[in-house]
């Protein structure tokens, strides 16, 4: 996997790129000018990572595995120590599938009924491979939410999370909260 030089990133015009930040030269990035990345991020290839009007923030510590899909007009929050597996697509924005308007963004806006709301994963929140986050979810700090989900809901903190749509089965442990405070003190000794 290639990376993108530091002067090929800030060239892109991000509002704002973090220290050790890799970014795939396979992967497209579109408005970037929405879209803020924080330190130690990692982006694979094939990730399309795609700011509406809402923006995306991209916190730090946080690893977007390939053929990801951030894209919508709400904004995107991804906190810090979260990450997304392969082929997780997250959506801020979404046609309505009731037949009631028609869809597609080819089509004028006032013959469709598009919702964009807010998306916001928290702390330390992993989402399985294939999994999918629609519109308006919040998803809580130390939450688990196993492959091939649909999270069409808010998920509470440090549960683990499975199902189409999700449910909680599990709670999840939250020893990484520790070993997140060991990581600050090696950092702040050095």
């Amino acid at each position: 996997m290639a990376f993108l030089t530091r002067e090929q990133i800030f060239e892109m015009g991000f509002i704002h790129v973090g220290e050790n930040v890799k970014l795939s030269d396979k992967a497209s990035y579109y408005n970037c000018a929405n879209i803020t990345i924080g330190n130690n991020v990692r982006i694979d290839d094939f990730c399309v990572i795609s700011a509406g009007t809402g923006g995306i923030v991209i916190g730090s510590y946080i690893h977007i595995a390939v053929y990801s899909l951030l894209t919508g007009a709400g904004k995107i929050t991804l906190n810090d120590f979260s990450g997304l597996s392969s082929r997780v697509s997250i959506y801020s924005s979404s046609d309505d599938y009731s037949g009631a308007s028609m869809t597609n963004p080819t089509v004028p806006d006032e013959f469709t009924c598009v919702k964009s709301a807010d998306i916001s994963v928290g702390r330390h929140v992993i989402v399985g491979a294939g999994s999918i986050v629609l519109p308006g979810v919040i998803i809580e700090e130390g939450v688990a939410v196993g492959a091939l989900s649909l999270v069409s809901k808010n998920c509470l903190a440090f549960g683990i999370y499975s199902g189409v749509p999700v449910k909680r089965i599990k709670e999840r442990k939250n020893d990484f909260l520790d070993l997140e405070q060991k990581l600050r003190n090696k950092l702040t000794d050095n």
